[in-house]
């Protein structure tokens, strides 16, 4: 076990929520915010399912919040995007009268799931049996066309900002053109797994918070300074999006990981018998970075947390 003060060196964090000058590297940057937003936008809207008995379409886009940019690191095109995405559809049997109106919600498109993995979820307003009927089409054959539908988005983005990012070498350029060889130069798919852990701490959830959001806290357990802006996109931020004292979203990542892979944290909060269970949750963790961050977690935060602010925890 490390001793206080003597941390493992490879456990350096990288927090930037947008990746940028990861370990010093230097990085052309272009902003596809907007780009996504009016393209997804037209992919989604209009969207239609038909059935023999009914017809649902997806009729607007009413929220939709996250980024996205494409990065070129060393003629190395790597794109990141990271979008919530909210909308409404409606529905009529065929032999009805009656339309059904209901809303659908995508919490999960980025980077770290492949099409086919983003989960869409469906609710109708009025739970009648034809309203039951129209959300199940929406759930069975609607979400597979909005995956596919976010599958031409990721493509399209990859094309757009391949032709428009500032290639290095015109060996480089050659291959971002040629459709056969395009998906090699956006980097190796890199195997991953999930973290669940749980740890009681003998303190209040507002404090256990503070800790991972208050500047002064975090120097005092990591044993070194910080530049720490709360805020969503701050430098070297623990948030990329929050529920004051209940819940922290992070992309992250630590030194020895491939370049420019993330994963992505969250920390919810919660109280138990006067304490606070805190639950961890981290996709994208490399397999092969697995047991090593499983111990990073407990050494260098659980630990570190328990010796510095005396809240006694237990393990699970």
């Amino acid at each position: 076990m490390a001793k206080w003060g003597e941390g493992d060196p490879r456990w350096i964090v990288e927090e930037r929520p947008d990746g940028t000058n990861v370990n010093n590297w230097h990085w052309t940057e272009k902003n596809a915010t907007n780009w996504s937003r009016d393209n997804l936008k037209e992919l989604l809207t209009g969207l239609a399912v038909e059935t023999d008995d009914a017809r649902c379409e997806i009729t607007s886009v009413t929220s939709m919040e996250g980024e996205a940019s494409a990065n070129n690191r060393k003629a190395k095109l790597i794109f990141f995007y990271e979008w919530v995405i909210k909308g409404e559809w409606s529905g009529q049997m065929k032999e009805g009268e009656k339309k059904y109106k209901g809303k659908f919600d995508v919490p999960n498109l980025s980077e770290e799931h492949e099409p086919d993995e983003v989960d869409v979820t469906w609710t109708v307003d009025k739970e009648t049996d034809d309203g039951y009927k129209l959300k199940e089409i929406m759930r069975t054959q609607g979400t597979p066309m909005v995956q596919q539908q976010f599958a031409k988005y990721i493509k399209m983005l990859k094309e757009e900002y391949s032709q428009n990012i500032n290639a290095k070498t015109e060996m480089n350029k050659m291959v971002i053109s040629n459709d056969s060889t395009a998906s090699k130069s956006v980097g190796v798919k890199i195997n991953t797994k999930t973290i669940n852990l749980q740890e009681e701490f003998v303190c209040g959830p507002t404090q256990l918070y503070r800790v991972f959001t208050d500047k002064e806290m975090v120097q005092a357990f990591t044993g070194s300074s910080a530049i720490y802006e709360v805020e969503k996109g701050g430098r070297i931020s623990l948030m990329n999006g929050y529920v004051p004292e209940t819940k922290i979203v992070k992309r992250w990542r630590l030194k020895t990981w491939p370049d420019a892979h993330f994963s992505e944290v969250t920390l919810e909060f919660s109280e138990k018998d006067g304490n606070t269970l805190l639950r961890l949750k981290q996709t994208g963790v490399p397999t092969t970075e697995y047991e090593k961050t499983i111990e990073g977690w407990k050494v260098n935060y659980w630990q570190r947390i328990r010796q510095v602010f005396g809240f006694g925890s237990h393990i699970f």
